[in-house]
């Protein structure tokens, strides 16, 4: 698409769980274009809001609960797994670990508190530590901390847990994801 003649590139990807779009705009011209946006009354979100709305959504980020040494069965994603395809790298990896299950899953965990959980924060079950928080944050909408970890797959929703939040204990609940649903 163009604004003002500036060739842009928009993607609705869906990354956010929201109806937004992402624009890639040339940097010389971002200031501009920028302004004109704002003036025709479209409201930006920045990185904050963008991981805001992705763990509300209960989307995965790479680094976090996807990429090198997370599975796509313990990230919850065994659905893009086609075990009927040819070979494929990391099948036979694969195929273990869905025929033991893994031994840890990504969970959802709501805290009752509005204290943020974040990443690497340890996940405990009456003191002995069953898991980490791979993305936390404070939920604007639920007006809580709500938190993505990877937890021993003997815990499921209904759990309760505790979070160490900077040395203090915080109760949370392990629970289904998203954990808002917009549409």
């Amino acid at each position: 698409m163009e604004i003002d003649g500036v060739p842009i590139l928009g993607a609705g990807t869906g990354y956010t769980g929201e109806d937004g779009v992402e624009l890639a705009v040339p940097a010389e011209s971002a200031p501009a274009i920028w302004q004109r946006l704002l003036d025709v009354g479209i409201t930006p979100a920045g990185l904050g809001a963008r991981d805001t709305l992705r763990l509300e959504a209960g989307l995965p980020l790479h680094g976090h609960e996807l990429g090198p040494g997370i599975s796509p069965l313990q990230a919850d994603l065994a659905w893009v797994v086609r075990f009927e395809k040819a070979d494929f790298c990391g099948r036979a990896a694969l195929a273990t670990e869905a025929a033991t299950g893994p031994d840890r899953l990504l969970q959802g965990i709501v805290v009752d508190s509005r204290r943020p959980p974040r990443e690497g924060q340890r996940v405990l079950r009456d003191g002995e530590t069953v898991g980490v928080v791979s993305s936390g944050n404070f939920s604007p909408l639920l007006e809580q901390g709500i938190a993505l970890a990877f937890l021993d797959r003997r815990y499921d929703e209904g759990t309760a847990v505790s979070i160490d939040v900077r040395g203090t204990l915080v109760a949370g609940t392990v629970t289904a994801t998203p954990f808002v649903n917009q549409h």
